[in-house]
């Protein structure tokens, strides 16, 4: 008979020659992979288990580099259009460039407090005394960037969410930029107008027909008006964008040389007058306005105006304080609104949302120091070319 044959061994793996396993080395790959599962911060705690403390390795921070540069790039062409040739940004024009006909009597007016363009029409129609006969709806910055409302800042009209709904309203639909200041004609259900230098002087007309005290665009001074905005409009209104917008160094180079020559200019000049046309406030003055009160505020950090600040031209700074300081002016400059609406919307200038600290000279106790500007001689009858003006 046969004999019974042995039962087989268990298979047993034989682990090949070498140094004996470090169980630590295991335990502490599986702890900061643990690390990383409970913290609240995966992002740094995978960083660290990629490349510990070290600095990102060379590769990764230039694909990186090459790809937020391409996203940014797409982002400012629709956020800022510029020159594909020389990268110096160009501003979109206004669909609704003039007003056009007779509006009816129901006008209603559309703002957002950030804005530069929208606060002239606040300011004028503030100081002409139409707040009854003109209402406003104050749109605020949305996530995706577009003027929306909230409950808190409705829409005044139609309870509409978004500004490009209002403008849809109209018979002939809308497509395109939903921009502020707007005039809407509630009568006809149309735009009126959305150029801010239009509406202020349809404001202006308006005031003048109700028999208003206040003139801000006389005929007497309305070329030298129409002379000073040629400078204003193009070299520190538009200037301070095609700073912060500029796409190429030589486009920055140029902007902010053309900027810092005007304010140069007008420091000049408004040392010897109280206003730029003599003793008399007007649509320039309001206009330059708008912008000086945020140079410090926003465009000298977030826009790059860094050669000087309003607050180191001591005729220009007396100049806003002067024009901050007159009644119901105040009302109308939203510090905080600004600058939320500059550095926590304009992701592509200030990716990381962060919110600086508001300079001091900006606060309202700064802005309401005596401006001392009541003793300036009138500069009226002083020819604009004195002041390189042509």
């Amino acid at each position: 008979m046969w004999a019974t044959p042995p039962q087989p061994l268990p298979l047993q793996l034989q682990r090949p020659p070498g140094p004996p396993p470090r169980p630590f080395l295991t335990r502490h790959r599986s702890s900061r992979l643990n690390r990383i599962a409970a913290s609240q911060d995966p992002l740094t705690s995978l960083s660290r288990l990629l490349w510990g403390r070290a600095l990102p390795p060379a590769q990764l921070v230039l694909a990186v580099r090459h790809g937020w540069t391409a996203a940014w790039q797409l982002l400012m062409r629709q956020l800022a259009p510029s020159d594909p040739e020389t990268g110096a940004f160009t501003r979109t024009p206004s669909r609704f460039p003039a007003v056009a006909g007779t509006p009816s009597s129901r006008l209603h007016l559309y703002v957002g407090l950030p804005c530069p363009w929208a606060h002239r029409a606040l300011v004028v129609r503030a100081l002409l005394g139409l707040e009854a006969r003109l209402p406003v709806s104050v749109a605020v910055p949305g996530d995706d960037g577009a003027w929306s409302f909230t409950p808190d800042s409705p829409d005044g009209l139609y309870g509409k969410r978004k500004l490009r709904e209002v403008y849809a309203v109209r018979s002939g639909g809308f497509e395109g930029r939903a921009s502020v200041p707007m005039l809407w004609d509630a009568e006809r259900r149309e735009v009126v107008c959305n150029e801010s230098i239009e509406i202020i002087k349809f404001l202006c007309g308006l005031a003048n027909a109700d028999g208003g005290g206040l003139d801000l665009r006389p005929p007497e001074l309305r070329q030298d008006i129409d002379r000073w905005y040629g400078v204003i409009y193009p070299s520190v209104n538009n200037g301070v964008y095609r700073c912060g917008f500029a796409q190429s160094q030589a486009a920055y180079d140029a902007a902010a040389s053309e900027l810092f020559g005007a304010l140069d200019r007008l420091e000049a000049h408004l040392a010897g007058s109280r206003y730029l046309c003599g003793d008399r406030l007007t649509l320039a003055d309001v206009c330059l306005f708008t912008t000086l009160i945020r140079f410090d505020l926003v465009y000298n950090t977030l826009f790059r105006c860094t050669r000087r600040k309003l607050a180191e031209y001591p005729s220009l700074h007396a100049y806003t304080r002067d024009i901050y300081q007159m009644p119901k002016v105040a009302e109308t400059c939203d510090m905080e609104a600004i600058m939320a609406g500059y550095f926590k919307t304009l992701f592509p200038l200030n990716p990381g949302g962060i919110q600086p600290l508001p300079p001091a000279s900006c606060d309202s106790e700064s802005l309401l120091r005596p401006h001392g500007r009541e003793a300036l001689s009138s500069a009226a009858g002083t020819p604009l070319e004195a002041a390189g003006v042509s």
